[in-house]
């Protein structure tokens, strides 16, 4: 092998050496004390993580896309007309 692909070999096994080393350090494990002043309250039911993540996303698309095309349409008839 080439002095080249030498080095380019070494400096890939270097980075994922060194990129897996952070992944485990820093690996759920560390999560299992509460630190002082850490309250994370009750959690959510179903319901309410579906209306969060779900619905309430779709209803903010819908009303942006709703005014994008209100104001587009008024825009179109403005041209029309003169």
């Amino acid at each position: 092998m080439s002095n080249k692909v030498k080095n380019t070999a070494l400096r890939a096994g270097t980075i994922t050496a060194g990129t897996a080393l952070m992944l485990l350090m820093s690996s759920p494990a560390f999560a299992l004390t509460r630190d002082d002043g850490d309250d994370p309250g009750p959690g959510l039911n179903v319901a309410q993580t579906l209306g969060l993540y779900v619905a309430a996303p779709i209803v903010l698309f819908l009303i942006i896309a709703g005014l994008v095309i209100a104001t587009d349409k008024t825009r179109k008839q403005a041209k029309t007309k003169g």
